[in-house]
């Protein structure tokens, strides 16, 4: 992503935590765009201008799906989740739409709608 000119922040378990707060500054002020980060931040991270979360893996309890998305989108912003299911995820996405009594559609191809 970054040789095709993104700018991109990472963070993950063992980052100190002066690193990781410089971090989710640098995303809330939008000189980074994109955070990459391992399942840490299962509790969410506050940031209002997040518009689009992408869950490459489903969480491994049905409650945490809501903490990795619930605080995108806020205040009457539009937000996409867009989650990766394999075959081995499709027990876990019924969990989450009985969970939280929704159902989650496929992807439309033009998602572009969406944001």
């Amino acid at each position: 992503m970054r040789s095709r000119g993104h700018t991109i922040s990472a963070t993950h378990g063992d980052m100190d935590q002066n690193t990781h707060d410089i971090i989710i500054r640098e995303l809330r002020s939008g000189s980074s765009r994109v955070l990459i980060t391992t399942d840490l931040l299962a509790r969410g991270i506050g940031v209002q201008q997040v518009s689009l979360v992408i869950n490459y893996d489903l969480p491994t309890q049905p409650e945490n799906y809501l903490h990795r998305i619930g605080r995108s989108g806020r205040f009457g912003r539009k937000c996409v989740a867009i989650n990766f299911v394999t075959l081995d995820d499709e027990r876990m996405l019924v969990d989450i739409q009985k969970f939280y009594n929704v159902v989650v559609e496929e992807l439309p191809s033009n998602i572009a709608d969406l944001i």
